[in-house]
């Protein structure tokens, strides 16, 4: 990671807004990949890429991240800032596939 204000800000309001831990959010986006038939084939097909890329960065250390991991970080912050004030099933529903569940305070 390239160390700088920017990045540390980033860092801190991506865990600020994505309130699941890893394990809520990798649960929430199995059973949302899931259909009435169970799995696809190769389960990953059925995770949205954003929903990963979080995981993926809820794994790191701050020292650790790349530059894809930080895209990945201002796309879920812009996305929440955006979505959060929705109250509508959709609208939840998108913002826990990258780790912010609204109902939570």
């Amino acid at each position: 990671m390239t160390e700088g204000l920017d990045n540390d800000l980033l860092w801190d309001e991506f865990h600020r807004l994505v309130n699941m831990n890893s394990e809520e959010l990798r649960s929430y986006l199995l059973a949302d990949a899931s259909d009435e038939d169970g799995f696809p084939p190769d389960p990953d097909l059925g995770i949205d890429e954003i929903g990963r890329g979080v995981l993926h960065v809820l794994g790191k250390r701050k020292g650790d991240l790349t530059k894809d991991d930080l895209k990945v970080m201002r796309q879920v912050v812009e996305l929440i800032e955006t979505m959060r004030d929705r109250t509508d099933d959709d609208s939840r529903r998108a913002l826990m596939t990258v780790g912010h569940d609204p109902l939570r305070g």
